[in-house]
């Protein structure tokens, strides 16, 4: 399976992410994380010590790896290869954790999105490399937009996965992110419900959301507050959470014939 998790800013994406990489986990399930938010968080959710993540560099920030990678020289406005090997980068630097593989991939700053750099070039290839040619489960934490996900790395995702909470902002962005996705060739949009205290809550997100998109919601919990407060991962802290997240895997799994 290969999963594209995204949502608006502080809808708990990066909450579900990392609950969802500990259900697959624990059904045996080989997990590489992938980290692709602007707001880097995933190693933290996954409860990697500090002293640990604080060791790990973004792979788009690495300019000489990218520069000797595409054999770029000159600076920009030189040629190129468009087609640098990347199969050696998630064991190079990947760093695991309870069973779960992490990969910090970053984001390209503002100036460089869409252009035909060597960072740019790296960090798609790389991304093409694990959605395309790697045997296990990937669970990418992208931002709202879809940088990352050119055509053909869109159309080898199994998922892609919206979080929103109840919330019209939230909704509408889930609307605005289908439409992207949908110029991608993504066809299908899946939907998580998150920070849902009641009845009330449950029937916003049930009544925007189509019942074959929505996956099923997360309760809003003091212990995942709790975890966030206190830097660990939530599943240490909630096991409501985790449970509430192990159905979703299993709806989705279901829906997508797995």
């Amino acid at each position: 399976m290969k999963i594209a998790i995204t949502g608006k800013g502080g809808v708990g994406k990066t909450t579900f992410a990392s609950l969802l990489c500990r259900a697959f986990t624990a059904d045996g399930a080989r997990v590489l994380a992938v980290d692709a938010d602007p707001d880097a968080n995933l190693a933290a959710a996954l409860g990697i010590p500090a002293d640990r993540a604080e060791s790990l560099q973004p792979v788009a920030r690495m300019k000489e790896l990218a520069e000797e990678r595409t054999g770029a020289s000159g600076g920009y406005g030189s040629f190129f290869k468009l087609n640098p090997k990347v199969s050696d980068l998630p064991e190079q630097f990947c760093l695991e954790h309870d069973g779960v593989r992490f990969l910090w991939m970053g984001t390209l700053e503002q100036g460089g999105s869409g252009c035909a750099c060597p960072e740019s070039t790296l960090v798609k290839r790389l991304m093409g490399h694990l959605l395309l040619e790697r045997d296990e489960v990937v669970i990418m934490d992208m931002e709202a937009g879809l940088e990352h996900l050119g055509r053909r790395t869109a159309e080898s995702v199994d998922a892609l996965v919206v979080v929103v909470e109840p919330g019209q902002r939230s909704l509408q962005t889930a609307r605005q992110i289908e439409r992207l996705a949908g110029d991608l060739g993504i066809e299908e949009v899946f939907v998580v419900g998150s920070k849902v205290r009641d009845d009330e809550d449950r029937r916003l997100i049930e009544g925007e959301i189509p019942s074959r998109q929505l996956l099923g919601t997360i309760s809003f919990c003091e212990e995942v507050r709790r975890a966030d407060r206190e830097n660990c991962a939530p599943d240490r802290l909630s096991a409501q959470a985790l449970s509430e997240v192990r159905k979703i895997k299993e709806r989705l799994l279901s829906l997508r014939g797995k």
